[in-house]
């Protein structure tokens, strides 16, 4: 038996990486005759660098740069060279075998996870560390960035990014206001400053198709998880248009970079990149799947074992585990998923029949907190129980 194991974190509990080796060592256990293969997923969000560049045999560096509510954190910066994607990546990539590729994770600098629930407030966080990443790239030779933007804690339209790349946001006196966050907005009079002229182009990994405002926006799907009160919703939206006119005015871009898909994503970072940047949106699982070569490995293997913290109808729609799944059962390869927490039924794969298994690993009758600390060890007995 060949089996692929591929799994997405488990949030608040347990790394792609983790959950993996969880399994790979029960099925050893179980079945020391099989052969496992374990590969991480990664959205955009947690474990984006990590999984991208050590895929790909990269080099990753560490950096002190600004957090989400300015103080400094540790962010990674993985180093690939053009040279070890092979001439199907590179296309893809629009880039040369002598290309030195720089990758960013959002998370890792401007991430929700690393915040504490009562200091998760979208008013007073800022990207702007994830520019001071985008930032160093640039200085340090990339020849192209890739962002991966998801499980960020902003609502900033991308607006401190641009800050640590060159732009100030002024009042009435001509001060700039610093660090810019939403709660600053109403007393932004104009955008001054300028941006690198030698800035790479960057590639935004971004499943996400929402626009900048509206129903749909950012503020409106996103913003909750962030801490911004329903309440505040409108302001928050009033004072975003507000800001995305002036930076396209300023760069003389069209309002309509605001409608966008994907302009929505990260807290508007797409948006406030696109209309300053060069910037390429690039469907993230896509672009994961083929630089994992997931294809591949798909096609060698009996058996998919893949999962996430909470698998629901969101991770059908784009999300690397309900995806990977689909696609190897339309290979018809067997495939389980195990999860924290499973809310759909078989009825959302037609046709899998007994090929499918779903496999909820967390008792639904202990609190959350208890629930994520015991999720390790509920995914081993889950593995040897049902495998």
């Amino acid at each position: 038996m060949r089996v692929l194991i591929c799994f997405d974190k488990f949030k608040d509990s347990m790394s792609a990486h983790r959950a993996g080796a969880i399994v790979q060592a029960a099925l050893g256990e179980a079945h020391s005759d099989w052969t496992t293969e374990t590969v991480s997923l990664s959205d955009g969000g947690d474990g984006f660098c990590e999984i991208m560049t050590h895929a790909r045999k990269g080099a990753p560096e560490t950096h002190s740069v600004s957090g989400s509510l300015g103080e400094p954190v540790d962010a990674r910066l993985g180093w690939v060279d053009g040279s070890g994607l092979g001439e199907q990546m590179l296309s893809h990539l629009k880039l040369g075998a002598d290309s030195r590729i720089a990758i960013i994770e959002m998370a890792q600098a401007s991430g929700l996870q690393s915040l504490p629930l009562d200091r998760r407030d979208c008013w007073k966080t800022t990207s702007s560390g994830t520019g001071e990443l985008i930032r160093m790239a640039g200085e340090r030779g990339a020849d192209a960035i890739l962002l991966g933007v998801g499980g960020s804690s902003t609502n900033d339209l991308g607006l401190g990014a641009l800050e640590a790349l060159g732009l100030s946001f002024c009042d009435r006196d001509g001060q700039p206001l610093r660090p810019i966050r939403p709660e600053l907005w109403l007393s932004v009079d104009h955008v001054e400053g300028d941006l690198p002229q030698d800035l790479p182009p960057i590639k935004i990994a971004c499943d996400v198709q929402n626009p900048l405002f509206g129903p749909q926006g950012a503020a409106a799907i996103y913003g909750p998880q962030k801490g911004l009160k329903p309440k505040d919703f409108d302001r928050m939206e009033s004072l975003g248009k507000k800001m995305a006119r002036l930076l396209c005015d300023y760069l003389g871009k069209p309002w309509d970079l605001t409608e966008v898909p994907g302009s929505g994503a990260a807290g508007g970072i797409t948006f406030g990149l696109n209309a300053a940047c060069d910037v390429e949106l690039m469907p993230g699982f896509d672009l994961v799947s083929r630089w994992l070569d997931l294809p591949g490995k798909l096609d060698r293997c009996d058996w998919l074992i893949t999962g996430e913290g909470k698998f629901d109808l969101s991770s059908l729609r784009g999300k690397g585990p309900g995806t990977l799944a689909r696609q190897a059962l339309a290979l018809g390869k067997k495939v389980s998923i195990l999860a924290g927490k499973i809310e759909v039924s078989a009825a959302a794969f037609p046709g899998a029949g007994h090929d499918l298994d779903l496999v909820e690993i967390s008792p639904r009758d202990i609190p959350l907190p208890q629930a994520l600390e015991r999720e390790p060890e509920n995914l081993r007995r889950a593995v040897l129980k049902n495998f």
